[in-house]
């Protein structure tokens, strides 16, 4: 087991899947976790789980689209833990339509979440991992961001935006140690998807993107 003592790791959709996978996986190995999303109940079902087992964990609702709500989750997070070591820009809205039949809505409400939200998240961190001088971004993928998807246009645009941000402040931060990576972790069992991997058997993969 990895030893992430002492490191601050914010992970947001930290309520369910792969988000819950993470904050159980890096708490067991002695960092500090901070969880967020728009659903309470769920955050706190993690919170006690990681609690039970003797984790450090902070719960918080937000929405990971609203500029407001990520200043407090960063602000909250150097309040109660010092710094910020990773992030994890895991939140994401997945929804079926094609380019001809998808809602101006919907669309919006797709790219907010799983594009413009890892932005605000980024940018927000960036301000306390410059003052670090170290840091680390881990942004959640999928295949559909290089090949495209019938029927998914809008959250395929979504992750493809999402790899080029990656690779941008990977590139505008490495003078201030600062690094961004891609993890893809395929096809698991989420409330995205019916079937699938466990997320909690990627344990040793996300130990691996630390």
């Amino acid at each position: 087991m990895a030893n992430l003592t002492g490191k601050v790791i914010i992970i947001s959709g930290g309520g369910t899947g792969l988000g819950r996978a993470a904050a159980i996986t890096y708490a067991r190995a002695g960092a500090h976790v901070v969880v967020f999303g728009r659903r309470a109940d769920k955050l706190k079902t993690v919170v006690a789980e990681v609690q039970a087992a003797g984790g450090s964990i902070l719960g918080l609702a937000a929405d990971v689209s609203i500029e407001a709500d990520m200043q407090r989750v960063v602000r909250e997070t150097v309040a109660k833990f010092g710094r910020i070591d990773v992030v994890m820009n895991n939140a994401a809205i997945f929804e079926a339509n094609t380019v001809a039949e998808t809602p101006t809505a919907d669309w919006d409400k797709q790219l907010a979440v799983n594009l413009t939200g890892p932005f605000l998240l980024t940018r927000e961190s960036l301000a306390v991992m410059r003052k670090q001088n170290s840091g680390k971004f881990i942004n959640v993928t999928t295949s559909m961001a290089d090949n495209g998807a019938g029927g998914y246009a809008a959250y395929s645009v979504s992750k493809a935006g999402l790899e080029t941000l990656t690779r941008t402040v990977a590139e505008e931060e490495a003078k201030h140690h600062i690094s961004a990576v891609l993890f893809n972790p395929g096809t698991i069992h989420s409330e995205m998807h019916a079937t699938g991997r466990d997320p909690l058997e990627l344990a040793d993969q996300l130990l691996a993107l630390i």
